[in-house]
This record gives structure tokens, sequence and C-alpha cells, in this order.
């Protein structure tokens, strides 16, 4: 059996709307350019030594039908007006020997970038927990985004978020997904 460990990575992110949930999800996955894939959901760990690329270079690396193993957020919604987001959170270690962790967080009336802060701040704060950064409960953002700059073993972290307002009559889906590509 071989091992199969993750060396890229890519974010992106989609929306699609349809009268029928399933067929909005779909929209979600080809504006998301990932729909020609069979995704296989996992968990939250950034691999050692993995690379964040840009999409178009994740893509290419990719063959249609092919198995890809992403973590994935998606939300949705058929209530008009209504507010809805999906989030990826990333953290990567400074020590690249290091493995990171990838959050999802999807919610509703949230924009991009409170949903993007908060799968942010729980990605690094997953980290920090194994990182031996330690801080207590009423730790602000900010005060949490010091703490770990000033530690040194968090030496990025980053969101790619997609939200979206409801529409009467329709579905409306969008998702956020970090794509494991080579």
């Amino acid at each position: 059996m071989t091992t199969y460990v993750p060396k890229e990575v890519f974010l992106t992110k989609g929306i699609g709307r349809h009268k029928e949930k399933l067929a909005s999800f779909e929209e979600a996955l080809r504006d998301a350019q990932i729909a020609r894939f069979n995704l296989v959901h996992v968990s939250s760990i950034f691999p050692p030594h993995c690379k964040v690329v840009p999409r178009h270079k994740g893509l290419a690396r990719l063959k249609s039908g092919q198995i890809v193993y992403c973590v994935m957020s998606r939300n949705a919604v058929n209530e008009n007006h209504r507010l809805i987001a999906a989030s990826i959170g990333l953290a990567i270690p400074k020590d690249k020997n290091q493995y990171g962790y990838v959050s999802e967080h999807h919610s509703f009336g949230e924009t991009d970038k409170q949903a993007g802060d908060y799968a942010e701040d729980l990605a690094a704060l997953m980290l920090s927990t194994i990182q031996g950064i330690e801080f207590g409960s009423e730790t602000t953002w900010h005060q949490k985004e010091e703490i770990w700059k000033m530690s040194g073993k968090i030496v990025k972290t980053t969101d790619i978020t997609q939200s979206a307002i409801g529409i009467d009559g329709m579905w409306t889906t969008v998702l956020a997904a970090a794509v494991f590509a080579g």
C-alpha cells in the first residue's frame, strides 16, 4: 500500500443558483472549477512540506474524473434575502516538517470578512494548540494574532470565502475548498 501525502494545495470558491438544490451545488462546483473531479472530503490537516499554489497551477496537475482530496465548506439556502457564507481557513507552521491546519466554516448572516476571519482564526487556534501557544478564553482576535506572531511558530494564515444572498424561488449554494493537487 502506498502512502499519499499531498505536496500542493490550491484554494478555490464558487457560487451556484438553480431551482433544484443539487443543481445549485453543481453550479457552485463549476464556478469553483472543480466539478470535473470525484471529490473526497478529508479532515483538517495541512501536510508537512505542502505548498499553496495558484488555482490555475493546481488545476493543470489534475485530470477529469480523477479522485481528488479536498477540505470543503458549503452552505445552501432557498430563502429570499438570506445571507450565507462558506469559508476555508489555513494556518501553516513555520517549521515545514510539522503539519498545519485547514478549517471549514459555514454560516448565516456573516459577510465574507466575518466568515473568513472566523475560519482563519479557527485554523490558527487549532495549530496553536499543538505548538504550545496558550491564551485565555477572553483573548480577543487581535491579541491572539499578536501572540501568534510573537511566538514565531505560525508563519502564515489565510482564508478563502464565498458569500451570497438568497433569491426567492431559487436555491443558492456557496462553497470554499482547499484542493490537494500534487
